[in-house]
Order: C-alpha cells, then sequence, then structure tokens
C-alpha cells in the first residue's frame, strides 16, 4: 500500500523513474540530432578520447564516495540497468531492420536519414544511452568491488570485461583509419590515398610478388542475338557446365555437353585447346537440339576475356549460346611486409578471410581488377589501423572467462543439488 502511495521522483527510484530518465535523454539526444546533425566520433580523436575516458573514471570514483546514497544505488541498481538495456536493445533492432550506410546522400532527405537512424551509431540518442550505459555498470563495478568476494568471480570477469569492450569499442572507434592499398605485381607500395584524395605516406609497405585466382565453373545461356537478353526473357535460365552432368535444357533447346577445358587457348577459327596460362578462357564444345523442329547445332562456345575475343553457337538467325565469366572461387595475393621499425612479414598468403595483423594494423584482401579477372596485375588491400585493438580483445577475453565460470559453478551446483537429492 505505501508502494502505491509513493510519488514520482521519490527516493529509492524504481522503474518508473528509470524508464522517464531514459526517455528524457531519449528526447534530448533527438532534440540535438535534428539541431545540429549526427555525432561526429572524429571530434573524440585522441587524445580527446583519453581525456574523456580519464573523466568518465574519475566521475565513477567520486560517486563511489557516495556508494551508499539512494542516487548510487539507482545509478548501479537493476531497474536503470535493465531500462538502459531495453533502449540498447530497441536501437539495435532498428539497426537491424534499417539498412545502415557509410555516407550519407546529401541529397537524401528522407526521414530516416534526417532522423539519423541510418546511422545509430552517430545517433545522439544511441550515444547518450551509450555514456548512461557505462556509468551504470561502472558503478556496480565498484559498488561490487569495494564489497569484494572471492566467489563472485564469475560476476567480475563478465562486468569488467563488458565495461571494457564498451569503453574501447565506443572511445576508440574515432581513432580507428581505414584505406585502400593497389600494388602491382612485383612492385612495393607505402602510399594511399586520403577521403579528399591527398597522398598519405603509411608506416607500413607492402610487396605483392604474385596475384593468383581460382574460378567455378562458368554457366551457358541462350540470348537474343540483338538485344543481348537470356531467354526466356521473363525468367532467364542457365546451364551450368559439369561433366558429371553432361545434359541439361535451356529453353526448347536440349544442351549436351560434349567436352570442356577450363584454361583453353583459341587453335583455330572454330577450335581450342588446352594452355595454363593467364591469358586462358574456359571454352565448351556442346550440341544443342530444339526439341520442337529437332534442329541440331554443335560448336565451341567461350567467354573469352581481355586476352582473347569471346566466341557464340548461332542456333539461328535471332538466338545464340553464350558463356558467362567464370566467378572467382578464391584469390590470393602472395605479399611481403615491410614496417618503419625494421620488422618484416615475408611469403605471406592474404586472402578473403584470412587478414594478416600487423601490430595495431589489420590488412585484408579487398580486390582486384575485376575487368581482367585473374590476369589482374593488381591487388587492392585494406589497411585498418586500430590501437585500441588490444583493450577490446582483454574485453572480449574477460567476458568469454566469465561465462566458462559461470557455466562451470552452473553445473557444479546442478550436481551438488542432484547428489543431496539422492
Amino acid at each position: 500500500m505505501s508502494e502505491d502511495k509513493r510519488r514520482m521522483w521519490q527516493f529509492p527510484w524504481q522503474y518508473k523513474e528509470s524508464i522517464a530518465f531514459v526517455g528524457g535523454i531519449t528526447i534530448i539526444g533527438i532534440i540535438l540530432q535534428l539541431i545540429i546533425g549526427k555525432f561526429d566520433f572524429y571530434l573524440l580523436s585522441a587524445p580527446v578520447n583519453i581525456i574523456i575516458g580519464t573523466g568518465i573514471i574519475l566521475l565513477l570514483l567520486l560517486l563511489s564516495l557516495k556508494r551508499k546514497s539512494v542516487f548510487y544505488q539507482w545509478l548501479s541498481g537493476i531497474p536503470f540497468s535493465v531500462t538502459l538495456i531495453v533502449a540498447l536493445l530497441i536501437m539495435s533492432m532498428i539497426m537491424g531492420l534499417i539498412p545502415q550506410v557509410v555516407r550519407l546522400d546529401p541529397h537524401d532527405n528522407s526521414f530516416s536519414s534526417i532522423f539519423g537512424i541510418k546511422q545509430i551509431t552517430t545517433f545522439w540518442p544511441f550515444i547518450l544511452v551509450y555514456i548512461a550505459t557505462l556509468l551504470s555498470l561502472g558503478a556496480l563495478i565498484i559498488r561490487r568491488l569495494i564489497a569484494f568476494k572471492k566467489q563472485d568471480y564469475a560476476f567480475y570477469l563478465n562486468h569488467i570485461g563488458l565495461w571494457i569492450l564498451l569503453f574501447a569499442a565506443g572511445l576508440g572507434s574515432a581513432d580507428i583509419k581505414r584505406f585502400v592499398m593497389h600494388v602491382n605485381e612485383g612492385e612495393v607500395e607505402w602510399r594511399v590515398y586520403s577521403d579528399s584524395q591527398d597522398i598519405i605516406d603509411l608506416p607500413i609497405a607492402i610487396q605483392l610478388n604474385d596475384f593468383y585466382m581460382e574460378e567455378y565453373s562458368p554457366k551457358l545461356t541462350i540470348i537474343d542475338r540483338n538485344t543481348g537478353e537470356s531467354q526466356p526473357t521473363k525468367k532467364a535460365e542457365y546451364f551450368s557446365i559439369d561433366n558429371k552432368r553432361p545434359k541439361g535444357q535451356i529453353a526448347d533447346w536440349d544442351i549436351t555437353l560434349k567436352e570442356y577445358i577450363h584454361e583453353a587457348i583459341r587453335n583455330s577459327d572454330s577450335t581450342y585447346h588446352e594452355v595454363h596460362m593467364p591469358g586462358s578462357s574456359p571454352a565448351a564444345l556442346v550440341t544443342a537440339v530444339n526439341k520442337n523442329t529437332g534442329v541440331e547445332c554443335k560448336g565451341w562456345v567461350c567467354g573469352g576475356n581481355v586476352a582473347q575475343l569471346y566466341m557464340t553457337l548461332n542456333l539461328d538467325s535471332t538466338y545464340c549460346i553464350v558463356m558467362t565469366q567464370p566467378e572467382p572461387k578464391r584469390f590470393v595475393s602472395y605479399i611481403d611486409v615491410f614496417t618503419e621499425d625494421g620488422a618484416e612479414y615475408r611469403d605471406v598468403e592474404l586472402e578473403v578471410n584470412k587478414p594478416l595483423k600487423v601490430g595495431n594494423w589489420m590488412i585484408y584482401q579487398y580486390g582486384y581488377d575485376n575487368m581482367a579477372g585473374k590476369m589482374s596485375t593488381y591487388s587492392s588491400m585494406e589497411l585498418v589501423y586500430d590501437p585500441w585493438i588490444y583493450p577490446a580483445y582483454l574485453g572480449i577475453t574477460l567476458l568469454a572467462l566469465g561465462s566458462i565460470c559461470l557455466l562451470w559453478r552452473g553445473n557444479k551446483k546442478k550436481e551438488s543439488t542432484n547428489s543431496n537429492i539422492a
């Protein structure tokens, strides 16, 4: 009965006050978003982020001096924490439902662009909730550390790991730098272009020794010789080249694969032979029989590349069989990496999803000359500089250890309960 008579904003604060507080800072954030635009994370570049981070830690230490106050109990309590988690969850759902963009189109006047939800991480309400989460989680950690209990080690690992991860990921994001470097085969490159197209010399150099690509087998399709449209027009059909399944169908034509050469060079005006060299291209000898008329056509089809012309198989005056360009299966850059401090990384195989870590730099396989394909004479690599990566790794490690400890303690309690029942 006394709880029902408690007035709003009367200590101790509970869920109503927590929801109102988070709602209030969300409204303030929306107003800031509409007045001054999105939050510019680059304003937090070092040493500003270090100063702000130090300020947050000092503020938490000062607040801990009043840890027995009702305000501190609310700040580090469950109602405020749960409300913040729900707010972050809602923003995460918005991030998942609305496509996020790196750069906003200046001519995009849609609601989602003006409101800022196409870039949630620069959305002012998200920033304010993030800061509040750091303070709430930090206050809880300090309160529990002061009343330290050895059996709470899983709690300490989980919460300290989460706080370090949030701290490093948020404040450190301004120091992350991304560059794309194009390196020609046999050359060494250390220069990149900034967003304003200024040349920047990096403290890291890359030598491209070789570029190698594996390709999937191409496909065959029938096109209109006048328009180039694949047939049937409403729903184009393709025949995947596979020696184990040599027969297929495209529209009204039965296709039979007689011979396939993945690396072929033209032998004459109408034939091909196998040659393993950069300028080779897939070629297939096929037979096409029209199911309605019985007309049969036979000949070589080749997709061609920058080194040799394509070849088609004419079916009649309107249609012909063509070969699509093979899609990349795997592409690798064989590189050497050198740094200003004299470190060397030799004979590195750089490929997609297998980056190379060099100090605070991560080097990713980015791209190549799409027109040349496997004959590409250069490789594009993305270089990402993140000096806060080690604190983030520390936070993830502590989180993982804390989760393992929770599972272990849970199993131990379960075993103890079962033995008592027995």
